[in-house]
């Protein structure tokens, strides 16, 4: 295979998308409105990509992302990403965050803590906004602290972070506190 490619599958919450190239996963894109635009907006992602049957590594991370939407525990630690154009910052954000386990979340300003620069918050933030592998990537796991905005990702399509919890089974974020989310009662504990 040369360049790069894509597929759309089926999930509980509908047809979602996924394109590669030979170093691995290069963007995962939740379901929109339509199919039709689903697939529109992979082509603007990545318009040299051509739908085509996905290699075994992809068939992984398509089972692990399915299972997942469906609610299952599912690993997709070992999933090979192309960070291939990705700013350092950027792909250190994406490693610190690929370790939040299902069912926790953290803050901004905790992943920068994580990543050794607690002042970070604003560039942690945007990239998380910018993060192509959602759900491979579990941006709907880091949240602001003392609030809670339902966003949803550059590449969340119509899915916002508080459905992808509540498929988790995380809980209602919503009906969190401020020491809730400031103080979770079991607090994530990452490897710096």
């Amino acid at each position: 295979m040369l360049g790069r490619a894509y597929s759309i599958f089926d999930t509980a919450i509908g047809r979602c998308g996924i394109a590669w190239s030979q170093s691995g996963i290069v963007g995962v894109q939740l379901p929109e409105a339509r199919e039709i635009d689903t697939r529109r907006r992979l082509f603007q992602l990545y318009p040299e990509a051509r739908e085509t049957r996905p290699t075994p590594n992809v068939d992984v991370a398509i089972e692990g992302i399915v299972a997942l939407l469906r609610g299952e525990a599912a690993d997709l630690a070992d999933i090979t990403l192309d960070m291939s154009g990705i700013h350092a910052f950027d792909q250190r954000t994406y490693q610190v965050t690929r370790r939040i386990p299902r069912g926790q979340t953290v803050t901004y300003s905790e992943i920068a803590s994580r990543m050794g620069t607690p002042s970070s918050v604003r560039p942690v933030t945007q990239a998380i906004g910018r993060n192509p592998f959602v759900v491979i990537v579990p941006c709907h796991r880091v949240l602001e602290a003392g609030s809670y905005t339902d966003k949803m990702s550059a590449h969340g399509g119509l899915i916002s972070k508080r459905r992808l919890l509540s498929i988790e089974g995380t809980g209602s974020p919503a009906s969190k506190t401020l020491l809730d989310v400031l103080l979770p009662v079991a607090p994530p504990r990452l490897p710096h």
